[in-house]
């Protein structure tokens, strides 16, 4: 009436090493298009970004991962860089949260400059036209030259 065990276990030699391989083989085939269909394209994706943040230089339109649009006024070290959000005013932003690069800007060769030609500063909201004073805090009270 009741089967015994030893007809239950009878058959674990029959099939040999290959049963192992075939029952692994739809494993194997899901790794295969989890790699070429997910793995894959956020790789490319991941060295695309690294390239365009190596490529980041002065004058570039850029845009944060918080959706803030500026423009690069200096690239400070490989992970930072200051943006100029609105006139007079620059924020630091952790280099890999650039998100894009709107605009590019080609390099400056030292034989473009004329020899009268001086690098002038963002910020001249001062009256007398001195750099750096005035700026934020003339645009918080809305005071005018």
């Amino acid at each position: 009436m009741f089967v015994s065990p030893a007809f239950a276990q009878a058959g674990g030699d029959v099939a040999g090493a290959g049963a192992g391989i075939v029952q692994f083989l739809p494993l194997i085939l899901i790794f295969v298009v989890f790699y070429f269909l997910l793995i894959r394209p956020q790789q490319k994706k991941m060295k695309q970004h690294r390239d365009m943040l190596a490529a980041i230089r002065r004058g570039d339109r850029i845009v944060t991962g918080g959706g803030i649009i500026g423009t690069v006024s200096k690239v400070i070290d490989d992970g930072e860089i200051l943006v100029e959000i609105a006139e007079g005013v620059r924020v630091r932003v952790h280099k890999p949260l650039v998100s894009a690069v709107l605009a590019k800007t080609e390099a400056v060769s030292a034989t473009t400059a004329g020899p009268g030609d001086t690098p002038t500063s963002a910020n001249t909201n001062a009256p007398n036209g001195e750099p750096g004073k005035g700026g934020f805090k003339k645009f918080l009270s809305g005071k005018k030259d």
